[in-house]
Formats: C-alpha cells, sequence, structure tokens
C-alpha cells in the first residue's frame, strides 16, 4: 500500500512539503518503489529494523519543517489534508491538531463506532481510557515534539496511546471535523495484530504519567482509577492463560505505584 500513500503526498493542494521516508528494515520491495519517484521534495533513509517508534522518531529528526505531519505507510490524505489543517492550526492557535477520518476494513468502507469519536480541546481524562489520536490524522508543531516527544522505543505497541497521553496533558487538541485521511485495516501483517495483550504497554504508559511528577490531584485520581482497572483486567487474563507469575508482576507493579513508591526500571519491563 506504499504507493498509495505516497501518491496521496504528492496529489496534495499544499505543496510546500519535504517527505522523509524511513524504511524501518523492510525485506520486500520498499526501496524500488520508493526510487520510482523522481520528486526532489522526497528523502528516503533505510535502517536496521528497530520498531515504529524509532522509525517515527528518525523521520521527525531528520525533517526541517516546523509543523511536522505522521502518515503511516497503510494509510492516505485526502489532497486537501494538509492545507486545511494548516490554515485550521494557524487560524486556531494549535499547536496539535488531528482530523476526522474515513475507515475501511478488509477492503470495505465502515462506519466507526461512536466510542472512537474524535473530541477537541482539553480531554486528557477521556484519554486514559484509550488512544483517541489517530497518527495518520496527526499534524503538530516542531515546539510541541521538542516539549511532548519522543515515542517510546521500548515500547512495541501503543506508544502513541503513550506520546498522546503526555500531548493532551500539556496543550488542547485541534479537530478539523473533515474526514481527511483514510485509514486502512482489518490486515493479518498490521502492527496492532501481531503484538499481544496491548493493555500491558498501556499500563507501563499510566505508570509513565503517574510518577512524571506532572499531574494535579484530579488527574492522579483519575489515571489510578485506570490504572487499576487495566491492571486488573490484564491479571485477569494472565491467570486464565495459566501466567501466574506475570499476574503477581503486574499486581506487584500496581502496588508499588499506588503506595507512591518509584518503579525501577527493571520493574516496567513487559
Amino acid at each position: 500500500m506504499l504507493s498509495i500513500a505516497l501518491d496521496s503526498v504528492l496529489a496534495q493542494t499544499y505543496e510546500n512539503w519535504e517527505l522523509i521516508i524511513v524504511d524501518d528494515g523492510s525485506t520486500d520491495d520498499t526501496s524500488e518503489i520508493v526510487t520510482s519517484y523522481e520528486d526532489s521534495r522526497i528523502r528516503y533513509f533505510h535502517q536496521a529494523n528497530k520498531g515504529v517508534s524509532a522509525a517515527r522518531n528518525k523521520a521527525i529528526e531528520l525533517s526541517c519543517g516546523e509543523y511536522m505531519a505522521l502518515l503511516d505507510s497503510d494509510d492516505e490524505w485526502l489532497p486537501n489534508k494538509l492545507e486545511a489543517q494548516l490554515k485550521y492550526m494557524q487560524q486556531g492557535g494549535y499547536e496539535i491538531s488531528q482530523t476526522n477520518e474515513i475507515w475501511f476494513r478488509k477492503g470495505k468502507r465502515v462506519n466507526q463506532p461512536a466510542k472512537y469519536a474524535k473530541p477537541e480541546g482539553w480531554f486528557f481524562e477521556d484519554s486514559l481510557k484509550m488512544c483517541l489520536i489517530s497518527p495518520s490524522c496527526t499534524m503538530l508543531t516542531r515546539q510541541a515534539w521538542k516539549h511532548i516527544g519522543p515515542f517510546d522505543v521500548t515500547m512495541p505497541s501503543c506508544e502513541d496511546y503513550d506520546l498522546w497521553l503526555r500531548a493532551c496533558l500539556f496543550y488542547p487538541i485541534g479537530l478539523v471535523p473533515d474526514q481527511l485521511t483514510i485509514k486502512y485495516g482489518g490486515r493479518a501483517d498490521q502492527l496492532s495484530n501481531n503484538v499481544p495483550c496491548p493493555d500491558r504497554y498501556r499500563i507501563h504508559a499510566l505508570v509513565k504519567i503517574l510518577q512524571s511528577g506532572k499531574l494535579d490531584a484530579r488527574q492522579y485520581e483519575r489515571a489510578m482509577q485506570e490504572l487499576e482497572t487495566k491492571t486488573s483486567i490484564y491479571r485477569m487474563g494472565c491467570e486464565k492463560r495459566g501466567k501466574s507469575d506475570e499476574a503477581e508482576r503486574v499486581w506487584n507493579l500496581f502496588c508499588t505505584v499506588r503506595d507512591g513508591m518509584k518503579v525501577l526500571v527493571r520493574d516496567m519491563e513487559m
């Protein structure tokens, strides 16, 4: 699907962009596809496989623009996405924004469940339950990135949940109401389908934000409630699968945080 993503960038009505492609150790014909595009605005870099977080971090590190927009290789932008979003951010004074999106699952357009409706403004507490920001819909300023980044390279999953928790804590999130991003899903090779038990990585992210020292009393209380909920669900799953050691480990992790003690890095290894 890489060509679809690249073509959607080339088709943008806003043309003052640079496209940084980081190939994270692919073993297919990615390099041949990319090099078939003759456009000086496109820069291609290959690295040994380090995961999605390292690839995104590298791309942003290599970029020069004041505004940055993320696009996964299996998603697509509508032609006026960059123009509309940039105008929206500049007029509204937003440091971070996203667009609404169209969903395709297994080749068919589907309606989004109501719980995935994108909010606008300050919604840190709502974002504790699930990730409410989609990477391929996002645009942010370099200033915001320096404040909230980078993506956590130790997390093979839910790295976006982790980053956007920090974003929602410090910034109101703008929403362009138009559906300007197409998100494809339902394939067996998707990252979200190949990392088991994502809640354990959400637990990791919640522990990090709880121990950041940045939450007020209400935010801390709500984050602790969500940590307890996710820990309980994860523990039950471990017990059902005979993984009692893992169930005990994550419970001890929760108790450490609940009792106000600092969690060591080795205790958070997932």
